[in-house]
Order: C-alpha cells, then sequence, then structure tokens
C-alpha cells in the first residue's frame, strides 16, 4: 500500500471488511484519524449501530487488521 496515505490505506482496510459487514445488515464508515494518538475514528450504521457484538468486532477484527497493515501507525479504533 505504499504511496498511499494513511487514510487511504485504513479505507482500504474498511473496504475489504465492508462486505462481511454488510452482509450482517450494517455499515463502519471511517470517520477520521488521529496521527498524535493513533485513533481510527469510526461511524457505525445499521444494525452495527445497536449490535452488543460491534465492539468485539471493532476490536478483534478491524482494530487487528489495522495494526497488522500500518503497526506502529494505528493503536486503537473508536466508534463515535
Amino acid at each position: 500500500m505504499s504511496g498511499l496515505t494513511v487514510e487511504e490505506q485504513i479505507q482500504a482496510v474498511l473496504d475489504e471488511a465492508e462486505p462481511y459487514v454488510a452482509g450482517h445488515g450494517g455499515s463502519i464508515t471511517l470517520a477520521g484519524f488521529e496521527p498524535e494518538t493513533g485513533r481510527v475514528l469510526v461511524s457505525l450504521a445499521g444494525t452495527c449501530e445497536h449490535c452488543n457484538l460491534s465492539q468485539i468486532t471493532l476490536k478483534f477484527g478491524l482494530e487487528e487488521a489495522l495494526k497488522q497493515k500500518l503497526p506502529g501507525v494505528v493503536r486503537e479504533v473508536v466508534p463515535v
């Protein structure tokens, strides 16, 4: 993913997760990135918005994928 901005790289990971999330009736949208803290801010919609498992999906799915793709850059995924 060289040549892409951090936000573009984050969006690429979100795009990879989209079919899975959409298959469950939800969506996750990039709301922002805080480079100073390494926090990725996401907006949850559809079934994700009120799902009890969304935190698990964010922490153990999306956050781990982002940490692997952008080590040392992404530290946390936070819903807003």
